[in-house]
Parts: C-alpha cells; structure tokens; sequence
C-alpha cells in the first residue's frame, strides 16, 4: 500500500505530507525556545548590583567562527536539495557531506567552550571583589588561582592572557564555582539555551547522515521522494541555524 502525498501536493492544503509535519513540528519548537529566551530576558532584567549580570566571559572570536561554520551549512543544504531537483547525485553527495562535516566541526568547537568553562573559576572575595582564573591548587585553607588580566578589549578577546599565580585564604572567600551553572544565572541560562540547541544541531546531523548514506539509495528508485525528504530535513536545518543566529548576539555580544 502507498503512503498518499509524500511526492504530490495535497489539493486542500497545497503541501505534501511531510512538509506539513515538519511546519507543525517547527512551530512547537518556536515555542519552546521562545519561553527559554524569555526566561532569559526576565534572569537578566533582575540581576542587581549584589549580584551583577557577568559581561565578557564568553569568547567571541569562538563564537563568530562558529556562527560562521552553522551558515556556511545552511547554504551547503540547499545545494544538497538544489543537486538532487536537478539530478546530480554526485553533487548531492559533496554538499551534503560538508553540510554534516559543519556540524561536527560546530560540536567539536563547542565541546571545547564548554570544557574551558568547567576548568574556568571565579572567586567571590568577602570585600566584594572578584578574580576569575585557572585554579592551580586547592588546599584545606587556601586556593592558588593563575588569574586572567584583563583588558580593554577584553570582551571580544576574554581570558587570553594570565598573571603570575596568587593564593587566596578560604576564609576571605564568600564563594568559589567554575564557570557552570552554579556560578551565575547567566551560566544556567547559557548551558541550558546552548545544550538544547547542541541537541538539535546533533539530531540534525544524524537525520543527514542517514540521507548522505543509506537513505539516499531511494534515489535509484524514487529521486523526486529524496529530494522531498531532504528538503524536510534542510527546514529543520535552517530552523536550528536561525535560533543560533539569535543566541549568538545575546550571548555572546549584549
């Protein structure tokens, strides 16, 4: 038995079927990430001065780089559904596999973020000052931190450089955290958005790898069909490159 309209449109929507799925699916997902940001506007909104909404501690250069590689994507998947419209399977092939390639690469950058921040510490000192740095040592009564210098252009170029070692007693500490969840709101926030889009990007890249390998075999049989899923796939794939386009700034710049 034939599924109807995977290939044809249906007469009273204008769509095939998988299309108009993948539309209802996307706007689920608008919803939840719209919450998630807005939980973020009202995080930042109440921050005070005890406890003060954290700038530059993200690194943007990073950050830009990987912005750069998720579009470079986007524009690769639409070759991958251009290449199989016009019949060129090999072509098919190159642009979809840079488009996983840029998805590997985006998580593989991203691992490396996320493992600089849990090796990453900020000490609250009790007079109200705070150092954030690589922890060297930690002692029942002290801590040694190699601490960041900062400078001008610090929140483009965060944490580059490093001073000469200094040891804190404990008990002029308030408090102590790497840079996770623990250490601000601004982290949970981020771990959060960016871990649930790390997801999708994850998601995405196996859906195209099945399509890249053994999904594209429906194209000795039914190209049209192919090129219909992957199209399905490349709305999804732009869906989560346009929710990174959106988290860049407000992470990393604002």
């Amino acid at each position: 038995m034939e599924i109807p309209y995977t290939i044809t449109a249906r007469p009273d929507t204008g769509l095939w079927n998988a299309k108009i799925g993948i539309w209802l699916f996307l706007a689920s997902e608008v919803m939840l990430f719209g919450g998630l940001f807005s939980a973020y506007v009202f995080l930042r909104i109440g921050a005070d001065a005890a406890n003060p909404w954290p700038h530059g501690l993200l690194n943007v250069p990073i950050g830009t780089f990987n912005t750069i590689v998720l579009i470079s994507s986007s524009m690769t998947m639409v070759m991958a559904w251009a290449s199989l419209k016009m019949r060129k399977f090999a072509q098919y092939k190159i642009y979809m596999g840079v488009t996983i390639l840029c998805a590997m690469t985006f998580l593989c950058i991203k691992g490396y973020e996320y493992n600089d921040k849990f090796h990453h510490y900020g000490v609250f000192l009790k007079n109200g000052q705070v150092i954030t740095g690589h922890l060297e040592e930690n002692t029942p009564e002290s801590l040694t931190i190699l601490p960041d210098i900062h400078h001008a252009g610090k929140h483009f170029w965060p944490e580059t450089q490093h001073g000469a070692p200094i040891e804190i007693k404990k008990s002029d500490i308030r408090r102590w955290s790497n840079f996770t969840p623990k250490y601000s709101p601004f982290f949970a926030i981020y771990f959060t958005l960016t871990g649930l889009h790390g997801l999708h990007v994850f998601a995405g890249m196996c859906v195209n790898i099945y399509f890249w390998m053994p999904g594209s075999k429906l194209y000795r049989t039914n190209p049209e069909h192919l090129a219909n899923r992957v199209e399905v796939s490349g709305l999804f794939w732009h869906f989560v490159d346009l929710v990174w386009i959106f988290l860049f700034p407000v992470l990393y710049l604002l």
